[in-house]
């Protein structure tokens, strides 16, 4: 069986083109499937059009959270509810098209693939999130431990198998995309182009978004903590030279009286002081997030589209 799990988040704009369309792309190439959509705690009335919905189609499930608790936190609690031997993963804004799940169940099927990514190899429209979006792409491919997951996003599909080494890992703060990449086995793409949001506005905001992609950059490289550590060592090296010529300036008289050298001295180690502490204190951070060991969702009701018993 084949599920597809959807985060869903005041969406209701959107809800009756995505059902229609996820439902027509699947009943095309495959005949035992289920559609997870996984409701975020969403304010408007998109539970209430899931529902709906289900009425007409039974291989719709809802999974109802308590409140919103995230992005990658909803796409987790889908993917530990999905039951199918295959399970793919899209966003609910329709910018990634649901017709290639078709070839990415091809893949899988027919190339013996594990695990099938989308990988964007452009962006309809002109938006500077876009920028963003490709700088954080170019740094990440350089810095990260993980290959081979440049320009992909949650749109994709696993086996199982994959599914259920990328659950067994529990972080709190999670990055979805790198732990799907992290877990191994065979991987391939399908290439595409990202659509622009036909309806509403994003619900991911750009100070989420470098949130999100200040989660991928802490734990999947080291790259803050080694910048830090290389600022200190030049600073030891540029003040160490300082020294030196001012002991000599001192010995031969040609030191220049003055306050401005030393209070730039002041505020360069200073600044990399700070710098430093904030990225400890990023770390930190992450290390308090999971040791107080919360759940990462909770759920408020579970709608399987069976009659209560």
């Amino acid at each position: 069986m084949l599920s597809i799990v959807i985060p869903i988040y005041n969406e209701e704009g959107l809800i009756d083109d995505l059902v229609r369309r996820i439902v027509s792309a699947l009943e095309a190439f495959v005949s035992d499937f289920e559609i997870l959509f996984v409701d975020d705690g969403s304010e408007d009335g998109s539970l209430r059009q899931l529902l709906d919905w289900q009425k007409k189609y039974s291989r719709i499930k809802v999974l109802s959270l308590s409140k919103n608790f995230g992005h990658q936190a909803a796409f987790t609690a889908g993917l530990e509810y999905a039951s199918g031997d295959i399970v793919g993963m899209m966003d609910g804004d329709l910018q990634d098209p649901p017709e290639l799940f078709k070839e990415m169940y091809r893949k899988i099927e027919e190339e013996n693939f594990d695990i099938i990514s989308g990988k964007r190899s452009g962006r309809k429209g002109k938006n500077s999130r876009h920028f963003y979006t490709f700088l954080f792409h170019l740094l990440f491919k350089n810095i990260a431990a993980v290959q081979n997951m440049e320009n992909t996003g949650n749109f994709s599909m696993m086996r199982r198998e994959a599914v259920d080494a990328l659950l067994r890992m529990k972080e709190k703060v999670r990055y979805l995309p790198g732990l799907r990449a992290f877990v191994g086995f065979k991987q391939g793409f399908v290439d595409y182009i990202r659509e622009e949001r036909i309806e509403g506005d994003p619900k991911m905001s750009l100070s989420k978004l470098f949130i999100l992609a200040a989660d991928a950059i802490f734990s999947f490289s080291r790259l803050p903590i080694r910048m830090t550590l290389t600022l200190g060592l030049i600073g030891t090296i540029v003040f160490m030279f300082a020294g030196i010529y001012v002991l000599v300036a001192k010995i031969f008289g040609f030191a220049i009286i003055g306050w401005s050298s030393t209070l730039l001295s002041i505020y360069f180690l200073g600044s990399i002081q700070l710098v430093s502490l904030g990225v400890v204190g990023e770390y930190v951070y992450r290390i308090y997030k999971e040791s107080q060991n919360r759940p990462l969702y909770f759920v408020k009701k579970f709608y399987d589209g069976n009659p209560p018993k």
